[in-house]
Parts: C-alpha cells; sequence; structure tokens
C-alpha cells in the first residue's frame, strides 16, 4: 500500500512538471506570454530602455586650403599697383553713349568670382559698369570684412569697390536663382536701364584679339557688346528681349521684356526656370537672338594668377615669398611675324586661350559633376551665418528637384520644348498631369465618349418627359 502511494505521487508529479513544460511551450509559442501579470515589484525593478543618442554621418572629405589667386590685388594698396589692362582693349573715354550694367551674381567660390571680375575688366567692360550682386545671404558680413577666405560666401569687399572700382549690391537674404534675375530685373526699372547685361560667375570672357570684322577695326569684348546693344536698339529690329553670348554665359536683356510677361517663376526657383522664362517670352513674340562678342568660357577652376588676363608677350614679375618682386626675366623672343607688333595677339593671350580651354574641358569631363566648384569649400565655422557646406548643397539640390516638379506641375509635362507641342501663355497650370502619354489620351477619349453618352441619355429623358 505504502509503495503504491508512492508511485502514486511521483506520477502525479511527472504529470506535473510535463503540464508545466507544455503550458510553457504554449505560452511561448503563441506570444500570450506577454500577456500575462507580472508583480508591480518586478516591473518596478525592470530597466527602462536606453535613450536614443545623436547619430552623424561620416566626417565630410577634406579639401585643400583655398588660396588667393590674384597676389598682386592682395598685395596692392591702391589702384595704380594693378597690372596695366591692355591698350587695345582699355574701355573707352569718354564713356559711351549707352548704360551698359553689368550684373555678376554670387552666391560662394571667391576666386571664380574674382576671376569673371579680372576677364571683364581686361576685356574692356568699363569698372564702374560692372555690378557684383552678393547674393551669399550673410547680409552685410562681407563689406564688414567679418568672413574668412575658406567661408565659401567669402567675398572681399574692399578689393573690388576700392581697387577694381566695381560696384557692390548686396541682397538683403539669400535668392534663389529665379528671384535673383527679378532682382536685377527690378533694379535696372528702379535705375531707369532700359537694357541690362548680365553674367554667370563662373564663366570668364576674353576678346577675340584674332577678331577683324572686313572694313572696321579691332573691338574689344565690350566694344562688340555695345555694337550688338545699337542694334537691338534700332526700330525695325522688332520686340527684343534678350540676346545671349555664348549661350547666355553673357546676356543682354531689355528689361520692358522681362517685365511684360511676369517675370521669372519664383515657384520654380533654380533648373527649369530659364526653360519657364524663355519659352513664355517667344509665346509672346519676343525676339531671343545669338549674339558674337569675345570668347567665354565656363569653366569650374580658377587660374592660379590672374595677372595673366593682363599679360600680353611681357615678361613675368617674379615674388619672393615675401611679395618682394625680383628682376624680370629677359623678355622673350619676337613673335612670329602674323602676331600684332603692338602685343594683342601675342603668345601669352594664346597661352591664355589654351588654359581657359582646358579648364573648360576639364569641368565637361569631370565625372562627379560640372559644378563641382559650388561645394569645394568647407570652412567657416565660427563666422557670422555659417552653414554647413555639404548640408548647404544637399538643400539647394533638393530645392532644384522641386522646381523641375513644378514645372512638370505647371505644364503638364516634363521637356522643355512647350511651343513645338502647341502650348501658349494660357495653358499654364491648366494642363492634365503627362498629357502627352497614349494612355492618357485614351483615357480622356473613353472619358468624353462617357460624358456624350450621358449627355444624350439626360437630353432624351427630358424630352420623353416633355412628350408625356
Amino acid at each position: 500500500m505504502l509503495l503504491s502511494q508512492g508511485r502514486l505521487r511521483q506520477s502525479l508529479f511527472l504529470l506535473l512538471l510535463v503540464s508545466l513544460l507544455a503550458s510553457s511551450v504554449f505560452l511561448f509559442k503563441t506570444g500570450l506570454w506577454e500577456k500575462l501579470p507580472v508583480p508591480k515589484q518586478i516591473l518596478a525593478e525592470k530597466p527602462p530602455p536606453p535613450k536614443p543618442t545623436p547619430l552623424y554621418k561620416p566626417k565630410p572629405e577634406q579639401h585643400a586650403d583655398t588660396t588667393d589667386n590674384f597676389a598682386r590685388a592682395a598685395n596692392a594698396a591702391s589702384p595704380s599697383d594693378l597690372p596695366a589692362i591692355p591698350s587695345w582693349n582699355k574701355s573707352p573715354e569718354p564713356h559711351v553713349e549707352e548704360k551698359t550694367p553689368l550684373f555678376i551674381g554670387f552666391t560662394r567660390n571667391w576666386r571664380l568670382l574674382q576671376q569673371v571680375v579680372v576677364s571683364y575688366i581686361t576685356a574692356g567692360w568699363p569698372p564702374e559698369d560692372i555690378y557684383v550682386v552678393d547674393n551669399s545671404g550673410v547680409m552685410h558680413s562681407n563689406q564688414h570684412g567679418l568672413l574668412g577666405l575658406q567661408n565659401p560666401f567669402y567675398l572681399n569687399y574692399q578689393r573690388l569697390t576700392e581697387l577694381f572700382g566695381i560696384k557692390v549690391i548686396t541682397t538683403p537674404t539669400l535668392l534663389t536663382f529665379a528671384q535673383l534675375q527679378n532682382f536685377f530685373t527690378y533694379t535696372s526699372l528702379e535705375k531707369g536701364w532700359d537694357h541690362y547685361f548680365w553674367a554667370h560667375m563662373d564663366s570668364p570672357a576674353v576678346s577675340d584679339e584674332e577678331y577683324e570684322e572686313e572694313g572696321q577695326e579691332y573691338q574689344s569684348l565690350y566694344m562688340r557688346a555695345v555694337t550688338v546693344l545699337r542694334e537691338t536698339m534700332r526700330p525695325e529690329y522688332g520686340p527684343l528681349a534678350a540676346r545671349w553670348f555664348a549661350y547666355d554665359r553673357l546676356s543682354l536683356v531689355r528689361t520692358k521684356a522681362f517685365v511684360d510677361v511676369g517675370g521669372w517663376d519664383t515657384l520654380i526657383p533654380f533648373y527649369m526656370t530659364d526653360c519657364d522664362m524663355h519659352e513664355r517670352l517667344w509665346m509672346k513674340k519676343f525676339i531671343i537672338e545669338d549674339a558674337k562678342a569675345g570668347l567665354i568660357y565656363d569653366v569650374a577652376s580658377g587660374i592660379e594668377d590672374l595677372e595673366m588676363f593682363y599679360l600680353r608677350g611681357q615678361s613675368k614679375v617674379k615674388r619672393d615669398e615675401d611679395g618682394q618682386t625680383s628682376p624680370p626675366e629677359p623678355p622673350p623672343p619676337p613673335p612670329p611675324p602674323v602676331m600684332k607688333s603692338d602685343g594683342r595677339n601675342s603668345p601669352a593671350y594664346h597661352e591664355l586661350l589654351k588654359k581657359l580651354d582646358e579648364m573648360q574641358r576639364s569641368k565637361n569631363d569631370d565625372k562627379a559633376g560640372r559644378n563641382t566648384w559650388q561645394s569645394a569649400q568647407q570652412g567657416g565655422q565660427g563666422e557670422p551665418f555659417y552653414r554647413d557646406g555639404d548640408g548647404f548643397e544637399q538643400g539647394i539640390s533638393m530645392t532644384m528637384n522641386f522646381g523641375r516638379d513644378v514645372f512638370e506641375a505647371k505644364w503638364g509635362r516634363g521637356p522643355c520644348n512647350l511651343r513645338e507641342v502647341g502650348l501658349t501663355e494660357n495653358d499654364a497650370w491648366r494642363m492634365v498631369p503627362n498629357w502627352e502619354k497614349e494612355e492618357v489620351q485614351k483615357k480622356a477619349r473613353e472619358d468624353r465618349e462617357r460624358e456624350a453618352r450621358e449627355r444624350l441619355k439626360k437630353e432624351q429623358e427630358v424630352q420623353k418627359k416633355g412628350d408625356h
């Protein structure tokens, strides 16, 4: 009897153990164990989950420090310390009768800005007619010298105005490309300019020193641009909107034409806004034509010494590390007979063209993109209006993509050839998205047929009621 009771207890224990194991497996497999009540004491002892900590992207690639690319200007105390402009490219004195303001917009990269300013001055543009529009978005920081050379948004205000003799206009905040273009037009209205020129800051210009029109004397890039302006001012020319030099690396604009079409569409901030503007001008029968004035390049880098724009077959003055000049080298051998005796079209000139051409090809062949110069600088930490270089570039890129979407929504299509497909200025914002696609056209036909059937049915019902 005692043995039987012991075996019974043992069997009950094993049965209970098996039941517990089976219940545990069931609870874990079904997830019901998470819903079981937990004693408050155990809950109180459970450690809280760790707080999220900031996670950072890899540090941006460090670029080499930026250096000033015009040593002579950096050491100059007055305009007389700058190299002489080639005599055949000097701006006319007295000034021509026409007003010839030239806007150059700047946001970042001082080396490229200084290069394009020097290029236009040495191509004959009167310095007092050149207006650099400081669109860096740093308000008066550049005027007060608060930014350093490593800051992407730095420009040397004093050098531009006091040494080069040009003017600087500061925008109140950072403008998009479309807003900046409207600012050019607005400023021209305020100053009473019927026409104005504008140039890209990454497009240095050079007079074509081999150019000679039959029966005419040599003209600098500036004087050829003035000739184009005079041509377009004749009544018989027609309703001018713009003349493009090397596409729009340099542009001549008739102020009233841009106002008449409502200016640039600022809802399309960057890319495709030029397409939108020019198509609307053509839709209203304004004239946009190409013109020639000289050689204008599209580059992503700066010549190491901008004195190259001034020199014409002269020996280059060397500078010691302390900035002092040393005696010039012996003069180069006489140029070939085909070269001009006054230095125009000299070997030094062709060396400049060769360098600019190499820089242009390098920009076009760069696998990283054509506009790497825009994000080449990463400095400026701790200075007013500091922006992270990579972050700024990313934000601009996102805004560009947004503009493309707006353009497509405005015209119902992405490509630029709006007039070729029959669109007019009255079609903006009225087009069905992707209206050119066959499936969209097919659905539109089906919708029209369905609406026609429904309309006919309603008319028949009304007629039947009238008959009764």
